[in-house]
């Protein structure tokens, strides 16, 4: 199976297409990867060199698969940071492309905007187009609690009001509401929640808080990646949840053993594939 993924790419570090290609090449995919942006660098250490790309850009890459008539091979598109509306629209294009050439493929958009404790940062113009425009198209939508209140316009501070959100996003087009990095009132400090809602129920994996200063970047991005490989494959949101969620912790737990700020997405390739550590999905709802 093949995907586009359409997001942002570091040369050094990992985050956007460089968190994401890596890991589901380990699950078995054919991945196309298109970039948004290329820095030398996460911006968060504060200095990068690089750019953002046009939407022109974008489409002209698009065009150039087309041409190779690899469209209609495509069995999902991935989307995560933008940088711009304009570059959003050529995504959500890039999308219609595709299902027009494979009705049947996915669109997981990973909403990136910004994080608890940081906020927003991204453009002002991207909550905007992400709630009217890229959310109705896509299949599967993995945001984090600061981006689930973005695109719910609400405050989320329990389980059940992030349950209840997801499904006011389901209800404008998506199957499958991911909500990662979730802390509500029911959480303990030494854990951190991920959930998965579609309108058959709502189940929730819990795993260890493992602290950072200053946090890893890209952990979202790689989860997103890894959900959408497993869900390809088995169309299970629950099942596609814990093998994520198992995953990405074992990832994270290499990270603080090695004492960085950047994903061990290499140290930890085989434990991406087969963790060693599970955890428990519940269901509640």
């Amino acid at each position: 199976m093949s995907i586009l993924s359409i997001q942002s790419h570091v040369a050094f570090g990992h985050v956007g297409n460089a968190a994401a290609v890596f890991p589901l090449q380990r699950l078995g995919f054919e991945v196309w990867p298109v970039h948004t942006v290329q820095f030398s660098n996460h911006p968060g250490y504060g200095d990068w060199r690089g750019q953002v790309f046009s939407a022109e850009h974008i489409r002209e890459v698009i065009d150039g698969l087309a041409a190779r008539g690899t469209l209609g091979a495509c069995d999902a598109v991935l989307s995560g940071y933008l940088g711009a509306a304009s570059l959003g629209q050529a995504v959500t294009d890039a999308v219609g492309r595709v299902r027009a050439a494979n009705p049947a493929a996915l669109y997981l958009c990973d909403p990136v905007m910004g994080d608890t404790g940081t906020g927003l940062y991204v453009r002002g113009d991207i909550p905007a187009f992400l709630r009217a425009q890229a959310v109705p198209l896509a299949d599967v939508l993995t945001p984090n609690l600061f981006e689930l209140e973005q695109l719910a316009e609400c405050g989320i501070a329990s389980r059940t009001a992030a349950v209840a959100a997801a499904r006011r996003l389901l209800n404008l087009g998506p199957s499958v509401i991911v909500v990662t990095s979730l802390r509500h009132d029911e959480t303990p400090a030494d854990a951190i929640d991920i959930l998965a809602v579609t309108a058959n129920g709502a189940w929730q994996v819990r795993t260890p808080f493992l602290p950072f200063d200053p946090p890893p970047n890209g952990a979202g991005d790689s989860l997103a990646a890894l959900f959408l490989g497993h869900y390809l494959k088995a169309r299970d949101a629950p099942a596609a949840l814990a093998e994520a969620a198992a995953a990405i912790f074992a990832i994270v737990a290499a990270t603080q053993t090695a004492g960085t700020r950047e994903l061990q997405l290499i140290a930890a390739q085989k434990e991406m594939v087969r963790p060693s550590r599970r955890f428990p999905v519940e269901r509640i709802a």
